[in-house]
Formats: C-alpha cells, structure tokens, sequence
C-alpha cells in the first residue's frame, strides 16, 4: 500500500489545518473508478464504470469484487436500512438492493420516457432520494427527454423533476441538516442550492459557487456544512461559497465521500485509482447515527 505526501495550497481562508498529512492509495489499476460510498458495515463500495463492475474496499484486507454486469454502475448510495442505490447509466435506472441481495428498480422512466443516464444520488435519512441524470457523449443520441433533470425520489417511490436543466448536473450532496441539496453543474462549473422542507420538496435554485475550476463532479459535506468538490483538484468551500482549501492529487478526482468507523476519511475516487485522506474534521455520512 502506497503512501503520498500531498501537497496542499495555502490557506484562504481560516479553516482546519490541512498543513501536514498523506494520502493513501488504497485501490488501484482501475479503467474510472466512480460513486464511492460507505457502509456502515465498515467497507467502501465504488463503481469501476469501464469494466461494469462494483468494487469493495474493505479496510485492513484491501479491494474485492461485490457485483458484475451492474448496469453501468456510476454513482452510489445507501439509506437508512442499508440498503444501497446504484445509478445505471447503461440501462438508464436507478436500482436499490437490499442486504439480502433483492434488486428493486426504483426509478427508470418519467413522464413515459426513459431516463438519460443517472449519474449521481444521494438518501436523505427520511428515504427521500435525490439524484441528477446528465446526457454525455453518446448518451445524448439516445435521450428520449429534452432537459438534463434534477429529481426526487420519494419515500413512497414517486418520481418527479425539481429541475429541468438544459445544462447538465454531474454531482449531488446534502447538508448535514438534510435542509439543503447540492448540485454541480458541469456546464456552466458551478454548484447549485436547493431548499428542501421537512417533507423532501425542493425550491429556491441558485448558485452558491460559480466558476469551479475544472468540470466540476461529485460533492460531499462536512459536519461544519463545508462543501467538498471534485474539480480539477479537490476543492473546500464554506456553505457561503467562500474557497477555503484546494486538495492536489496527482490524478483529476471524478467523486469522493466520508467514511471509515469515524467518519474522518475522505475516499477520493480518480480514472485508475482510490485515495483515501485522513482529516481532522468529521464527514457527513447521510444515513448514518450522526445525524439528528
């Protein structure tokens, strides 16, 4: 296993000490490592999108496969139960399996039309789910509908668009009060805010950050409520939008995500591998006892 010494750029504005600290590499020979996601059961799991494959990293005994021929698995997430949802972009669903193995296809179609190809999604710890479902390459040739959406699952299993984009979301992320949703925007390299209520509906779009650097992709959040980006580097702004810190890796992050037992490991995913930051700062993982 290979440790790193990362390089941080220097402070902008007062945040945690990011001074001195390494990086492990803890996967690695992956063809677009992608949606990592923790496990209360102590591993990580991640799609390898080139080869259709579902990853599992496990601390302490390294990587294994968990699940083939998984549809195009993009992004990743688990609820409450422990169940975990996977975003197909190759099949154009979001399926949700169970710890017993059940496949449920909780979302494929809207308004009688096939989905683009979902990307990215997020459980709030009530069931509401969030996901994004851009049009890339050769995924637009296909599409049957004519806006890149923003939706919401709900704890009933309705789907319905809380945006309906012309540019095209690429990553999604909830504060640590399940009050606000997350968005980037690969297009036009921001990231959007949304309010939810206490019953999971949306309002009030708009930009917190504007100009990424990079194509901006996945997003995750602290405990504090600073935003963690997978840009170019790996980019930390307060909930105001303010840069804090920039993250250097030698590899151009796709996603990332808290995990470990304490939640003070940020899991990086890039094109061939998996790094994994030690923080001082804990995570918030939506589905885990931490939150309220």
């Amino acid at each position: 296993m290979r440790i790193t010494l990362l390089f941080v750029a220097a402070a902008l504005l007062p945040a945690q000490d990011f001074s001195d600290f390494h990086v492990e590499k803890v996967a690695a020979g992956m063809h677009f490592t992608d949606g990592p996601a923790w496990s209360l059961e102590g591993f990580l799991i991640f799609s390898d999108t080139v080869t259709d494959k579902l990853k599992k990293f496990t601390p302490g005994k390294g990587v294994t496969d968990f699940a083939s021929q998984a549809g195009g698995a993009a992004g990743n997430a688990y609820d409450e139960q422990g169940r975990l949802y996977t975003c197909e972009f190759r099949e154009r669903r979001i399926t949700r399996t169970a710890k017993n193995g059940k496949v449920d296809v909780v979302a494929a179609r809207f308004e009688g039309k096939r989905l683009n190809a979902p990307s990215e999604i997020v459980v709030r710890r009530d069931g509401n789910a969030y996901f994004v479902d851009p049009a890339f390459g050769d995924q637009l040739d296909s599409r049957e509908l004519d806006f890149n959406g923003v939706y919401r699952i709900t704890p009933r299993g309705e789907v319905e668009a809380i945006a309906r984009w012309k540019t095209r979301p690429n990553g999604v992320a909830l504060s640590p009060n399940g009050r606000i949703l997350y968005v980037s925007d690969a297009d036009a390299r921001s990231v959007h805010a949304f309010d939810l209520d206490r019953g999971g509906a949306a309002s009030n779009d708009r930009v917190v950050i504007a100009r990424v650097p990079g194509v901006p992709a996945g997003l995750s959040t602290d405990e504090k409520g600073d935003l963690f980006v997978a840009g170019r580097y790996v980019y930390i702004y307060s909930p105001k939008g303010e840069q804090l810190r920039e993250i250097k890796l030698s590899e151009t992050p796709s996603n990332l995500t808290f995990g470990d037992p304490d939640f003070q490991s940020l899991f990086v995913t890039t094109h061939t591998a998996v790094y994994r930051i030690r923080l001082t700062v804990k995570g918030f993982v939506p589905h885990s006892p931490q939150v309220p």
